[in-house]
C-alpha cells in the first residue's frame, strides 16, 4: 500500500508527570460508530484541508502537527502549542486494514491548565493513566488498544519523567513503522522492517526481530524498539 492510497493523519500524546513518580498520559475511549470505534486511544483524527499550510503546501508534517493541535481542541477541549510538539513516530497501517491513515504520532508536556472536556459523542469517555497501568488493562483485555497505542505506551513506560522522554525522543528520527501482518497459528503479528520476516513472513526463521504478538492474552514484543 503507498502512502497515496491513505489518508494523512496525526496523533498527540499529551503527557505529565504524576504523583506516584510514573508519566500519565491522556487517553480517549472512541464511540463504536466512528473510525477505531470501541478502543481507547490518543487524541487524533484525519488531516483536514484546513490543516494545511497555504505557504507549505507540500509539507506533510506541518499540516500533521496543526491537525493534531485541532483534534486535541476538538476531541479534549485542550489547546495546544504547535511549537511544543515532538515527533515520536510515523504508522503506515497493513494493506489488509479496512481503514488506512498514515499517521504522524507527536508527544508534549501538558499544559499547567488543562482540563478536559469531551463532547460526549465521538469520545465517549477520558482518563489520565499511566502507560504501564494502560497496558496492564490493555493485555486482560479490559481495554482494546491499537498497535501503534500499545507501542508508544511501552516506550513511554521505560520513562519516569515527561522531559526525560520528549528529550529522548527530540535527540533521534522519528521511527517509521510500516505494518506486515502474519500469524502465529491464529493469533495475527505486526511485522515491522527490520525484522527478518518482514517481506515472506516467516516468523520461526532465525533472524533480527521486530515484531508484536497479538494474541488473545497478553500482546508481546520481540525486537529493539
Amino acid at each position: 500500500m503507498s502512502a497515496a492510497e491513505a489518508s494523512p493523519a496525526a496523533t498527540v500524546v499529551i503527557a505529565r508527570d504524576g504523583e506516584g513518580g510514573e508519566i500519565e498520559v491522556l487517553m480517549v475511549h472512541r464511540n463504536s460508530k466512528h473510525a477505531f470505534g470501541g478502543m481507547w486511544v490518543f487524541p487524533g483524527g484525519k488531516v483536514d484541508p484546513e490543516d494545511v499550510d497555504p505557504s507549505a503546501p507540500d509539507d506533510e508534517a506541518l499540516a500533521a502537527r496543526r491537525a493534531a493541535v485541532r483534534e486535541a481542541q476538538e476531541e479534549a477541549g485542550i489547546e495546544l502549542d504547535l511549537d511544543d510538539l515532538v515527533a515520536i513516530a510515523h504508522w503506515t497501517p497493513p494493506p489488509e486494514a479496512p481503514r488506512k491513515f498514515t499517521t504522524w504520532f507527536f508527544a508534549l508536556q501538558a499544559p499547567t491548565v488543562h482540563d478536559v472536556a469531551i463532547d460526549g459523542d465521538e469520545i465517549q469517555d477520558h482518563a489520565w493513566i499511566t502507560p504501564t497501568e494502560a497496558l496492564r488493562r490493555g493485555d486482560l483485555h479490559e481495554i482494546e488498544l491499537a498497535p501503534p497505542t500499545w507501542m508508544t505506551l511501552r516506550a513511554m513506560s521505560r520513562f519516569n519523567a515527561v522531559a526525560a522522554y520528549l528529550d529522548h525522543a527530540a535527540r533521534q528520527s522519528p521511527p517509521r513503522f510500516a505494518t506486515h501482518l502474519g500469524r502465529a497459528g491464529e493469533d495475527p503479528v505486526a511485522i515491522w522492517e527490520g525484522d527478518v520476516a518482514y517481506d515472506d513472513g516467516d516468523l520461526g526463521r532465525p533472524g533480527a526481530r521486530h515484531r508484536l504478538y497479538m494474541g488473545r492474552g497478553a500482546w508481546r514484543y520481540e525486537g529493539e524498539a
